[in-house]
């Protein structure tokens, strides 16, 4: 990629930013990212703004966290006059609607979110489209089968716009991120040019992890095994004191030396759950009883005292299941605990410089419109697969190009 020109993108439903970090790391500069959230625009704030200064971002639009709605409403005019300015839209809109580890809503609200994505796109026309969503994006709901699924509107919609459409489901540890999690990946071009996009990008994995000196495949110990709690604790430093944090012990892997890359001293938001006694010893039986891996239920009748509707205990020489917005959905493969924010990060792919922001965790009413650190990484995508995706899709803008 040219690095003296680069190339200018906007990130929608942003979150805390894992895919601006990525295409951060591929060489792109952000042009605004709009989150509605203010603790997760906290985040990517202050590791892609204030840290980096990643984004040129335009005077007509504060910097701080908005509405998408809002934007539309406000700035129209202001969103057409960047048509030929920009190279890329990404984002993911919210998933709740669509997701099959949720009750998959038809009439859930931020479904809609979707159509205001594709009015940006209609409103800036930028070259390329990167569109990111649960697999469950491609199914029809139960009660709306005479219609199409929303991934069929969004590609008919776009292809109405003039763009060439590609999509695939796409399994994140197929591209270094320790994680059984599938999402749906849409590239549109105006170039006509994304029809081996996926080809490309499945080809592009050995070099990448070549120049990254790291596996193509960690497990989830070579992805937190130097973040036990054995490692010893100190008071947590950024919220209630009775908490306690925990500290690095070794790094044994090379993803674990990856992610520990510029930080020398204590890993962020590695605050640990205070758990009861009676929580310590079902996940103590867990530990002992059942089989890593393996989701269990209430239902399941194999550990007395589970009234939690389903929890995995982590395998440790395999890969994580998809990582979500509950934090008590695993128990740690050798601790009695659940995980902690920065494990969840490094099941992720985030870096441990990248710093989260705003609560733990949230509960009751707020859990509809709170996003705290847990929530912004389970809805994140994965940083060091949007790397690899950005390394093609600079590649095909550079060849345009050239080309014309």
């Amino acid at each position: 990629m040219n690095m003296q020109e680069k190339l200018k993108y906007i990130d929608l439903f942003a979150g805390a930013g894992g895919l601006s970090l990525g295409l951060r790391n591929a060489g792109f500069k952000g042009l605004f990212a709009i989150e509605k959230n203010k603790d997760a625009f906290a985040t990517l704030k202050y590791n892609l703004i204030d840290r980096e200064d990643h984004f040129d971002w335009p005077k007509w639009l504060p910097q701080t966290s908005h509405d998408i709605c809002e934007l539309i409403k406000n700035f129209k005019q202001e969103l057409i006059a960047l048509q030929g300015e920009v190279d890329l839209i990404v984002g993911g809109p919210p998933c709740q609607g669509f997701s099959m580890a949720g009750l998959r809503d038809y009439k859930d609200v931020r479904n809609t979110m979707v159509k205001h994505y594709l009015k940006i796109v209609e409103f800036v026309r930028p070259k390329y489209v990167l569109f990111e969503n649960v697999h469950g994006f491609t199914m029809k709901f139960k009660e709306d089968q005479k219609k199409k699924s929303y991934s069929q509107i969004v590609i008919n919609r776009l292809k109405k716009m003039g763009y060439e459409v590609k999509t695939e489901e796409v399994l994140m540890s197929d591209y270094g991120v320790p994680q059984k999690r599938i999402r749906f990946i849409l590239v549109a071009s105006l170039n006509n040019n994304v029809n081996d996009f996926f080809e490309q990008l499945l080809n592009n994995r050995d070099s990448f992890f070549k120049k990254k000196n790291l596996p193509m495949n960690s497990t989830i110990k070579e992805a937190i095994g130097d973040l036990l709690k054995e490692n010893g604790t100190y008071p947590c430093p950024d919220c209630n004191q009775k908490f306690l944090s925990g500290h690095y012990g070794e790094a044994l892997s090379l993803y674990q030396s990856y992610m520990r890359e510029d930080v020398i001293e204590k890993p962020n938001s590695h605050r640990f759950a205070k758990h009861t006694q009676e929580i310590i010893d079902l996940q103590e039986r867990m530990i002992k009883t059942i089989k890593p891996g393996k989701r269990i239920a209430p239902s399941d009748n194999l550990l007395v005292g589970l009234k939690k509707r389903g929890v995995t205990l982590l395998n440790a020489e395999g890969l994580s299941p998809t990582v979500t917005s509950h934090p008590d959905d695993f128990v740690h493969y050798c601790e009695p605990r659940i995980l902690t924010v920065r494990e969840l990060a490094r099941l992720q792919s985030f870096p441990d410089k990248y710093e989260f922001k705003g609560k733990y965790t949230t509960g009751g009413k707020l859990r509809k419109t709170d996003v705290p650190r847990y929530t912004q990484v389970g809805n994140a995508v994965p940083p060091l697969f949007a790397e690899q995706v950005g390394e093609i899709i600079g590649g095909l803008i550079n060849e345009s190009r050239i080309t014309v």
